[in-house]
C-alpha cells in the first residue's frame, strides 16, 4: 500500500511560460498534475522543450478545473472541462480556453513530459 500527494511532488517541470507540471511516482508510475495557465498552447509553451511539431505523449487524464481544447494531427478537435476524463493518443496540439487555468491530473505515459534535456 502506498500514499502520495501533490503537496510534496518528486519534481516540478516548468513550461516555456504559462504553467508547470508536478510529478509524483506511485506504484512505480509517474502521475502528473499540470497547471496550464491562460494563454498556454502546446506549440508555444512545450513544443520548444519537446523539439517536435506536435505532442507525442499519450495522455489519460481528468480535468479538475478550467477548459482545454485538443486538436489531433488527424483533424479531430474536442474541448474538455471540469469533471471530464480524456484519452489522447500522440500527435496533437492543445490550448487553454478562457481566462481560468486548466488543471489536469494525467495518468498517461508522461514520464518525459516537459522534461528538459
Amino acid at each position: 500500500m502506498e500514499r502520495r500527494t501533490f503537496d510534496t511532488p518528486d519534481e516540478k517541470r516548468m513550461f516555456e511560460g504559462n504553467g508547470f507540471a508536478e510529478l509524483v511516482t506511485i506504484a512505480g508510475r509517474p502521475v502528473s498534475r499540470g497547471t496550464f495557465e491562460p494563454g498556454w498552447r502546446w506549440t508555444t509553451n512545450l513544443g520548444p522543450i519537446a523539439g517536435t511539431p506536435s505532442c507525442q505523449t499519450s495522455h489519460l487524464g481528468y480535468v479538475l478545473s478550467g477548459r482545454m481544447r485538443i486538436m489531433t494531427d488527424a483533424g479531430q478537435t474536442l474541448e474538455f472541462g471540469p469533471g471530464d476524463l480524456l484519452a489522447v493518443e500522440p500527435g496533437h496540439d492543445a490550448e487553454v480556453i478562457g481566462d481560468e487555468a486548466c488543471v489536469m491530473v494525467d495518468f498517461g505515459e508522461i514520464g518525459d513530459y516537459a522534461k528538459r534535456g
